[in-house]
């Protein structure tokens, strides 16, 4: 899929046809798509086919007129959705600046650029390829941001149900929300050092305006990892307990089975010893049958008094 947006007035608007100036996002683009928007904004067809890739990391390249940044943005999975679960991922994004267009490629479609066609993000000017340029970071570093606090959230509500249940399912939900803030941390330290990068001013001509949008991202970025790194420690923490929990019940399980064998293991000595003494078939003393019952109850009773007292459960 290949789309075109301009600003006109102050908003953008979708195009019918590429033009000077404008913005092409691709989404999974075809061999054919690529080969035409390559030759219309005049750019090298591999820097638009790099973000195809999905293991591409994060980086940035120059070749004389033209830029190649790729950075990693947040993915809910389609899959976990379904699943009646939200777990995060991350997918390489490429962004092409050219002498005539910026070009965003992408192997999924993103909220963040959508928020963008749509009109939610205001100044958005695509003639101003470094601000654009920016104002995309930016967005992404808020996106990780909102999707690291849908993380806490989750875990919020799977800590609640976890020490009062003995199921896996809590268990599996823990291991993909840190499954989720492993692929962030990875991803938000390759964005980080990109931004450096252009940051530096020898990628792109930075203007005193931009460089307050790059820096602003960059510190969201920044956040981003710290409070990723937060979540994880919190998360570690959370699922030893958990597993303490679980040993801990399970040891209480055995040691009142432990006590009840204990306790019914006393009639059976009672019972046995008695019935090994029967003499010509005949029960001796059958008149006072109740004795081994007596004896026994007594007996219970006492050794269940032995192991409250030594709580022993």
């Amino acid at each position: 899929m290949v789309e075109f947006y301009k600003t006109i007035d102050g908003r953008v608007t979708e195009l019918s046809a590429f033009e000077e100036g404008c913005w092409v996002n691709m989404v999974r683009p075809s061999s054919d798509e690529i080969d035409m928007i390559s030759g219309a904004a005049g750019v090298e067809e591999e820097f638009v086919r790099a973000a195809l890739d999905p293991e591409e990391s994060s980086r940035v390249e120059v070749e004389e007129d033209q830029l190649l940044m790729i950075i990693d943005v947040p993915m809910v999975e389609k899959n976990s959705v379904e699943g009646g679960q939200q777990m995060f991922s991350t997918l390489p994004m490429g962004i092409v600046v050219g002498g005539a267009a910026v070009i965003t490629v992408c192997l999924e479609d993103s909220v963040i650029l959508r928020s963008i066609a749509e009109g939610a993000v205001k100044g958005v000017h695509t003639s101003m390829r470094t601000r654009f340029v920016f104002q995309i970071l930016l967005r992404v570093a808020g996106r990780f941001l909102k999707n690291l606090r849908m993380i806490e959230r989750d875990f919020t509500k799977i800590e609640k149900r976890l020490y009062d249940s003995l199921q896996n399912e809590e268990l599996i939900q823990l291991l993909g929300l840190s499954k989720s803030l492993v692929y962030f941390s990875a991803s938000l330290k390759g964005n980080e050092v990109t931004m450096e990068k252009v940051l530096r001013g020898r990628v792109l001509k930075l203007y005193e305006d931009d460089r307050d949008i790059l820096e602003d991202a960059l510190i969201e970025i920044r956040q981003a990892i710290e409070m990723a790194g937060i979540y994880s420690s919190i998360l570690s923490g959370t699922m030893d307990a958990y597993a303490s929990v679980v040993s801990n019940n399970l040891n209480i399980i055995m040691k009142v089975l432990t006590v009840l064998t204990i306790i019914m293991t006393i009639p059976n000595i009672v019972f046995g010893f008695y019935g090994m003494n029967i003499e010509n078939g005949a029960i001796p003393g059958d008149v006072f049958w109740w004795i081994p019952l007596i004896i026994s109850m007594v007996a219970c009773a006492g050794a269940w008094y032995l192991m409250k007292k030594r709580n022993l459960y």
